[in-house]
């Protein structure tokens, strides 16, 4: 899509800013013959998050550090323009994910017996069930906002990008007291098909994101990874991450091993884009009250938690910046400035799952008439001085 299918925003006059210095006058506009809007949640902690319909995506996260400095922590744009004008400045910058995060390989989907087509976006695979017509470039409806949540909701016809049946469903994203932004994904559908929804924030925790985030500390409580070939699908193997550069059972810094191209699987990804096995997750069920993630920044002193029932993350550090587009503020993101931290079924668990590939068991990604797919996943931010 293109800014020519773009209303023009209005005046930016008396325009009261939000904290992390957008402009809401610059989200009001209309996308595919639907308004586009941002949204403001805040509680009383010093925590402000902007969002916008538009991909349902979060806009800017700003926390205070350790000195009490509002801090956002998250890449994007400053403008609905950019954000759908996916020809000149792609992204999936903060976007609810859907309706299947991650890739799916050779961009093909039996469900029933029966093969499904699906659009191939990423070396003959689909990647984030379509990417640029898919759910992250699609205008969500504002289902309900009070000051401190949103519900976005979407209706994804059969036949969307390939998929079967009709899914109907919502991103509830809830501030709370505490510095949290909780997020639950809901979806239900007519026709059997798969769904796994997730949130694409880009986090850089040091407040300046015109600089590498190799420095920024990670944890992962994963004792095992999905190890990936060269177009990022999973092999099957479940791998220990024992003696790896993947190890992130205790906390580092992610310069250790980052630009480790010893390494096959960070060589083949230029950095981090692996989805790690939880620990968290057992028996078919996760508990979303146990730290799956984090990470901390030494310069400001933010440290992120991160929080899911899913059974894996898919961790990635920014391998594709440094395109010198300009982004918020005008910033151009460098590699490797920035880490998502994606709760999500494994990568490709519709061919691995259906094929019974051992470890797999508990990804299944396939959701039936009269079920409810939910997925939860929460950031929550706090100061370490």
């Amino acid at each position: 899509m293109t800014v020519a299918a773009l209303a023009a925003c209005g005046s930016t006059a008396d325009t009261q800013m939000t904290v992390s210095g957008l402009n809401p006058k610059d989200f009001d506009s209309t996308v595919m013959g639907k308004k586009t809007e941002l949204i403001t949640l805040k509680n009383n902690n010093g925590m402000e998050v902007c969002l916008t319909n538009y991909g349902g995506r979060v806009v800017s996260i700003c926390v205070p550090d350790k000195n009490g400095k509002p801090t956002d922590v998250v890449l994007g744009y400053d403008n609905i323009h950019q954000y759908a004008d996916t020809l000149n400045s792609p992204s999936d910058y903060g976007s609810s994910v859907g309706r299947y995060a991650n890739r799916i390989k050779d961009a093909k989907l039996t469900v029933e017996g029966k093969t499904y087509n699906l659009r191939p976006n990423d070396n003959g695979n689909c990647l984030h069930g379509g990417g640029n017509t898919g759910w992250l470039n699609k205008v969500y409806d504002v289902q309900s906002k009070t000051d401190s949540s949103v519900v976005f909701a979407i209706t994804s016809p059969d036949g969307d990008n390939g998929f079967p049946g009709t899914v109907k469903a919502t991103a509830t994203y809830t501030v709370k007291s505490n510095n949290t932004l909780d997020i639950v994904f809901q979806a239900t559908t007519d026709k059997e098909t798969v769904v796994n929804m997730t949130n694409h924030s880009y986090f850089n925790l040091n407040g300046d994101p015109s600089k590498k985030g190799e420095n920024q500390i990670v944890y992962i409580n994963a004792d095992k990874f999905t190890p990936a070939d060269k177009l990022y699908i999973p092999t099957g193997e479940i791998r220990s991450v024992e003696g790896t550069p993947m190890d992130f059972r205790k906390a580092h810094a992610l310069s250790e091993h980052i630009n480790d191209f010893s390494y096959d699987q960070i060589k083949n990804a230029t950095g981090y884009d692996h989805n790690w096995v939880l620990n968290t997750f057992k028996n078919g069920k996760g508990n979303d009250k146990t730290v799956a993630a984090s990470m901390y920044s030494p310069v400001t002193g933010i440290m992120l938690e991160v929080y899911t029932n899913e059974p894996g993350i898919q961790m990635y550090t920014g391998n594709f910046q440094g395109t010198g587009i300009a982004c918020k503020h005008g910033i151009k993101y460098p590699k490797h400035v920035s880490v998502c931290f994606e709760s999500q079924k494994f990568p490709d668990s519709p061919t691995k799952y259906a094929a019974h590939t051992p470890g797999w068991e508990y990804s299944n990604p396939y959701l039936k008439p009269g079920q409810k797919y939910y997925s939860h996943l929460a950031y929550k931010f706090s100061v370490k001085k």
